[in-house]
């Protein structure tokens, strides 16, 4: 109970009911003399207890040496926060802080009703949790007092700036008291953030803590290389390998998200989306779902890459690449929190690992790059799980014993250890088949080889060439008759080399190791999709005549003589091919005419000459029009 001297008794009660034993970082450095009532500016990364931290810097200045607070009127705090879910989350985390303190805590964000909320202020309050743009409506309505302001804590700082909220924030804290205490919280302290501190700061205490600046260290992180068309499901492996109590998978887009949730609902997997497009209602009931075990999987946009804190989260998969490293960090955030281990995975297809790379590069992660799970190690998985389970190491129970015995005497153990084994797996999702991709270390520290980055032709080795009967004149495109290749015939695009389009028909090279595998994915019918078919041939085909494979020209028509030689008969390819200035055989040099000296054409042997007509043009007579050069004159 050491860490508990120097807080509010009630506060230190409520720490010790809720488990705590111990503080975070974060939460010891506000406790420091020398932060006592003065502004402070904090840099503190999700997940290190920092609601709990701004809790506890702000009961001393709230109580003023009280145990309790007075009956509510106007607010005495004021936490702003960037998201609804996040404002939520910190309503929720100082209700139960200050509980024994007989705090009322009011949440004002967009989505809910503004005449329930608007009630809720009129009964009083002593704490009120916001969006910016919901607190500035009640501001302006005049349903929010600020008159009585003691203290604002702006959480996510940087998080605000970049959703284009600075102006919603300076009106905020143009309307409070000056007289009021201005904590901030934020990830990071850009520019951005150091110049809003020293507007609306007095004299501001920096707060980072050497634990801080080691990025989650609670997270493992793993950088799965995939095959493209093997995305949706290296996701499905990796979820059942891990049969995580929660997880969260992040997607780029709104379509994206309502894809994988169909999919993986069709999986049998517990699912919830969460996007911008639901409204808050809605949103909540999916946290909701997720926090009573109703679900176990959620979908998300970047939208609840901030404010979500589910409890047991330990999985984060990243379906899309984050864009940038901040991205990153606040994704996987949402795990590995208050001391718990979690796993953050990045699906990286194989044309995007330099990009992965340099996005692990830039956030200073140091990530384990692998395979994901195949089906057989998911299996395996399955099966420790059920040596493990806690029905074998309970002791038999007396009202047991007789339906155990008849059990085996009627079916045998091997028959009843075999329906355990089958119920255990009936309600989970079989695991897919994944292509065998070449494994991936970096040898670079900063970017790994390029998967593009391939040498002449002949570099691409021992090869087989194979025809597909789709042309330029079916609109074939190696956009997307790549993945195609790559899905159906169980290869990866590092496997394909020369791709030659001609007007009928493709010419495909893989490598010879892969063309059995090949031709025995795309099955007996030798189809792929759209009605093109497959053939293999039995060398390189003839590439000749400006990269066409055309046949000779006498197999066109097997009654025609050689094809003329349009040079020797002295009848040239090109108009402005040179002849011979006499009849001499080859050895002679040839020369051109010049053509400007023929007649009836201008020459341009002077500079300013204009060609001489024998009939008078059509502004004969007319006055002449004075030119640039005339007026310059």
């Amino acid at each position: 109970m050491t860490d508990f001297e120097g807080i509010v008794p009630a506060i230190a009660q409520a720490l010790a009911k809720r488990g705590y034993s111990d503080l975070t970082p974060v939460q010891k450095a506000v406790l420091a003399p020398e932060l006592d009532g003065a502004d402070a500016l904090v840099s503190a990364q999700t997940g290190s207890g920092k609601t709990v931290a701004f809790g506890l810097a702000l009961a001393p200045t709230l109580l003023e040496g009280a145990d309790r607070f007075k009956a509510a009127g106007a607010p005495l705090a004021l936490c702003v926060a960037p998201t609804r879910e996040l404002a939520l989350q910190v309503t929720r985390e100082l209700e139960w802080l200050y509980e024994l303190t007989g705090a009322v805590v009011v949440s004002c964000v967009g989505g809910m009703d503004m005449r329930n909320e608007r009630r809720s202020l009129d009964r009083g309050a002593h704490i009120v949790v916001g969006t910016p743009g919901r607190l500035c409506d009640h501001v302006r309505r005049n349903a929010l007092d600020m008159s009585q302001l003691r203290a604002v804590v702006l959480d996510e700082a940087d998080e605000m700036l970049d959703l284009g909220f600075r102006e919603d924030l300076e009106f905020l804290l143009d309307a409070a008291p000056s007289e009021r205490r201005t904590l901030m919280f934020s990830a990071t302290v850009p520019k951005s953030i150091a110049t809003l501190a020293k507007s609306y700061q007095r004299n501001a205490v920096r707060v980072s803590t050497s634990a801080e600046q080691k990025q989650h260290v609670d997270i493992e992180y793993r950088a799965l290389t995939v095959a493209p068309a093997d995305r949706e499901n290296a996701i499905i492996n990796v979820l059942r390998f891990y049969e995580a109590r929660n997880a969260l998978v992040f997607c780029s887009t709104r379509a994206a998200v309502n894809h994988l949730t169909a999919r993986f609902n069709n999986r049998g997997f517990s699912v919830v989306a969460m996007s911008g497009e639901l409204s808050q209602n809605e949103r909540t009931h999916a946290l909701q779902a997720m926090r009573d075990g109703r679900a176990r999987v959620c979908i998300a946009t970047d939208v609840a890459a901030r404010g979500i804190d589910l409890p047991g989260l330990e999985l984060v998969i990243h379906a899309d690449l984050p864009t940038n490293p901040e991205t990153l960090l606040h994704r996987s955030g949402r795990t590995g929190r208050a001391g718990q281990k979690g796993v953050s995975a990045l699906i990286v297809p194989n044309s995007a690992r330099r990009k992965a790379e340099r996005l692990l590069q830039n956030a200073k992660i140091n990530a384990t790059w692998a395979k994901p799970p195949s089906a057989d190690e998911v299996t395996r998985r399955d099966d420790e799980r059920i040596l493990a389970d806690p029905a074998f190491t309970d002791p038999l129970r007396e009202e047991e014993q007789d339906f155990v015995r008849e059990l085996l005497q009627r079916h045998g153990p091997e028959q009843v250890a075999a329906a355990f084994v089958r119920l255990y797996r009936v309600g989970r999702s079989a695991p897919e088949d994944l292509m065998d991709t070449p494994s991936f270390t970096p040898s670079d520290s900063r970017f790994p080889p390029r998967d593009d980055a391939r040498g002449p032709r002949e570099a691409f080795g021992d090869s087989v060439w194979f025809s597909l009967s789709a042309g330029r004149k079916q609109s074939a495109e190696p956009r997307w008759l790549i993945p195609m290749l790559c899905r159906i015939g169980k290869i990866s695009k590092q496997e394909i080399g020369a791709i030659k389009m001609q007007q009928d028909e493709t010419y495909v090279q893989i490598a010879a190791d892969w063309a059995e595998r090949f031709v025995s994915a795309i099955g007996p019918k030798r189809a792929l999709e759209k009605g093109i078919t497959v053939t293999q041939l039995d060398g390189t085909p003839d590439l000749g005549g400006g990269g066409g494979a055309r046949k000779p020209y006498a197999a066109k028509n097997s009654n025609a003589g050689p094809k003329p030689d349009w040079k020797a008969d002295g009848k040239p390819k090109r108009k402005f091919d040179a002849k011979p200035a006499t009849g001499g055989s080859g050895g002679e040099k040839t020369e051109t005419k010049p053509w400007a000296k023929k007649a009836g054409k201008p020459s341009f042997d002077k500079p300013f000459d204009k060609p001489k007509f024998d009939k008078p043009g059509p502004d004969a007579g007319k006055p002449k029009r004075k030119t640039f050069r005339d007026k310059a004159n």
